[in-house]
């Protein structure tokens, strides 16, 4: 028995694997736990056979252990999976959709992350989920002052002046129970704020001591945040072969409706990361704030744009064109060309 190819769906504790030979025959299947499917692949595989699992959790970490095993690795998007899967939705039928799509000429295949990736995007999820937090703690001390006849401003920082003075004031007319429930609502706000600020000197030393994310920064509203984001989510941009690609994979390219020959773009797609997203475009609109003073061809393009469409149009605009330059950075280790930024 010579496996050719396996698909394995992986789980916290059991693993089921489906392996074909070269005619395409089903000829091994095994339902397996999480310390005993690794030796159990190595007895019935050799080497060099190639070896499916879906992009989700966990799969980065099998996939380098099994290249370091000597296997090829091949992650595949759950959505492209899902079509193969016959009948009922199972364990069993999970792993042989895998095997059967990673068969496909056509298939587009997720890189594995290196561990350096990984570290970076635990540091960027991380600080997502405390900005959430700290959102959340924000209007949950808003709603309850305001049933004591207290109004504070949207802006975060006007609510860090509000919150001493209203804890000093004595004839708010907030009774003692609740001023020292507010007091410890204070030092939970502040306490998420050193927190994401002690994330952000983190991210900062990274991006300075990386030599790809002080190329990204040359880029117009790319910052320590950003080009970290980016080196995090797409490496060194070799499974993209142009700087479209990896634009429409985050999802910033327009979403296609068409037809009979007749072409329809609608808005853009919104696939892919939408963390790194929401970055470029927030960086785009900063660089787009900037740029009626500047009188570089990217700058004049991007506010010819603002004036003939929206705003909007243009901050998503700047940002395709900045993800398609980064790509540029990455793909061929060059600096960033300003006269070219345009064209």
């Amino acid at each position: 028995m010579k496996l050719t190819r396996i698909g394995v769906d992986i789980a916290k504790q059991v693993f089921q694997l489906h392996g074909t030979d070269r005619l395409e025959r089903t000829v091994w299947r095994r339902r397996l736990s999480r310390d005993r499917w690794v030796q159990a692949l190595r007895d019935v595989a050799e080497p060099g056979c190639e070896i499916g699992m879906e992009a989700c959790g966990g799969a980065h970490h099998w996939a380098r252990q099994l290249q370091a095993l000597g296997y090829r690795v091949k992650l595949i998007a759950p959505q492209f999976v899902k079509p193969y899967v016959k009948s009922n939705k199972n364990d069993a039928n999970d792993a042989e959709a895998i095997c059967e799509a990673m068969s496909r000429p056509g298939m587009r295949f997720v890189t594995v992350k290196s561990i350096r990736q990984q570290d970076v995007q635990a540091l960027h999820r991380v600080r997502a989920s405390l900005m959430e937090q700290r959102t959340a703690k924000g209007n949950q001390i808003r709603g309850l002052v305001a049933e004591y006849g207290l109004v504070a401003p949207r802006e975060l920082s006007s609510l860090r002046r509000a919150m001493p003075c209203w804890l000093e004031d004595a004839d708010n007319g907030l009774s003692a129970r609740f001023r020292q429930l507010l007091e410890g609502l204070w030092r939970d706000l502040r306490g998420v704020d050193d927190r994401i600020l002690e994330l952000d000197h983190a991210i900062a030393d990274l991006a300075q001591a990386d030599p790809d994310a002080r190329r990204l920064q040359q880029l117009r509203g790319v910052g320590p945040l950003v080009a970290t984001a980016l080196i995090a989510a797409v490496g060194d941009a070799k499974q993209f072969a142009n700087g479209r690609q990896m634009a429409a994979s985050l999802g910033l390219t327009p979403r296609q409706h068409s037809s009979g020959g007749k072409d329809r773009l609608l808005g853009i797609s919104k696939r892919g990361d939408a963390y790194v997203r929401c970055l470029l475009v927030h960086g785009a609109r900063s660089a787009l704030r900037t740029a009626p003073a500047k009188d570089d061809r990217l700058s004049q393009w991007v506010v010819r744009l603002a004036q003939r469409a929206h705003p909007n149009v243009a901050s998503v605009a700047l940002a395709n064109k900045t993800a398609r330059l980064a790509w540029a950075l990455l793909h061929h280790q060059c600096e960033y060309q300003p006269a070219l930024a345009a064209a």
